[in-house]
């Protein structure tokens, strides 16, 4: 009985040293779920004409040493129409970021917590690959669209005034040269649901002018004579604003690189005004 009652102690003792030396599978277990929660998504929603620059912002930011956890975070992005993205956000849509192509759409989510901010100033500009548009002025473009041959077959694209800004600036432009209702009445205006559809009507051929974004030109890399850039003071200041939807500390960190000098540069590259 003695030589029982040791084993069975040397066995508990055995036992105890195991449990001792086994992890924590609690802890583990934990930690991965810590590790889990830590990844986050940043979600989106841009205008159709930042659709050439932000992918560059983006990278640039999530390959900067300088910003911590780009491991851990998706950025995802959705382009569309401002005034489509604004209705998708009203409906409830689950983005994290709202970039406009105006002021007036983020204006409307401001409140006490979120605040909009100026990120970029866009470009018109008038672009065609059938008819050279190297020798255009302003003048000689109103001649141009009111010409007898014009009238014949000429089409022109523009973004629904309604749901994107640079239709509406645009639409602006011309009603200031008073050839809006008179391209209307012939029929010869193409609305096209956002600025990037514009751009693909003028683009393929399918019209033989577009309104477009300057930063779309610089883009592809248009010729000279494929484009005119139209004076600023000729059409209203297309402020492009951005709001925090959804306030988490990646949506920060990345409206503040956006605004900062790093991602200013991609703006200025790409054909946009500077903020002033």
């Amino acid at each position: 009985m003695v030589k029982s009652f040791a084993a069975v102690c040397a066995s508990i003792g055995t036992l105890l040293v195991l449990n001792a030396c086994t992890p924590d599978n609690s802890v583990n277990t934990e930690s991965a779920a810590d590790t889990t929660e830590q990844h986050q998504t940043l979600r989106i929603a841009a205008a159709a004409n930042l659709s050439d620059v932000l992918p560059s912002i983006i990278n640039s930011y999530q390959t900067d040493s300088n910003i911590s956890n780009q491991d851990n975070l998706d950025i995802e992005v959705t382009y569309a129409s401002s005034g489509k993205l604004y209705a998708q956000i009203k409906a409830g849509a689950p983005y994290d970021i709202f970039l406009s192509a105006n002021q007036e759409f983020p204006a409307k989510f401001a409140d006490e917590t979120a605040l909009p901010f100026t990120y970029t100033r866009g470009q018109l500009a008038l672009y065609s690959v059938t008819k050279p548009l190297n020798d255009f002025t302003p003048a000689s473009l109103i001649d141009a669209f009111t010409s007898a041959s014009f009238k014949d077959d000429s089409k022109v694209s523009i973004a629904n005034p309604e749901l994107a800004p640079y239709g509406a600036s645009a639409k602006a432009y011309l009603q200031s040269q008073n050839m809006y209702d008179k391209l209307s009445a012939q029929k010869r205006l193409i609305q096209a649901e956002n600025i990037g559809q514009a751009f693909q009507y003028a683009h393929t051929g399918s019209v033989d002018y577009g309104f477009v974004a300057q930063s779309q030109l610089v883009a592809i890399k248009a010729k000279p004579e494929q484009f005119m850039t139209l004076p600023k003071a000729s059409y209203p200041a297309i402020l492009q604003d951005g709001i925090v939807i959804n306030n988490t500390v990646p949506a920060a960190a990345f409206t503040k690189y956006l605004r900062s000098d790093a991602g200013q540069q991609y703006f200025a590259q790409a054909g946009y005004l500077p903020i002033q």
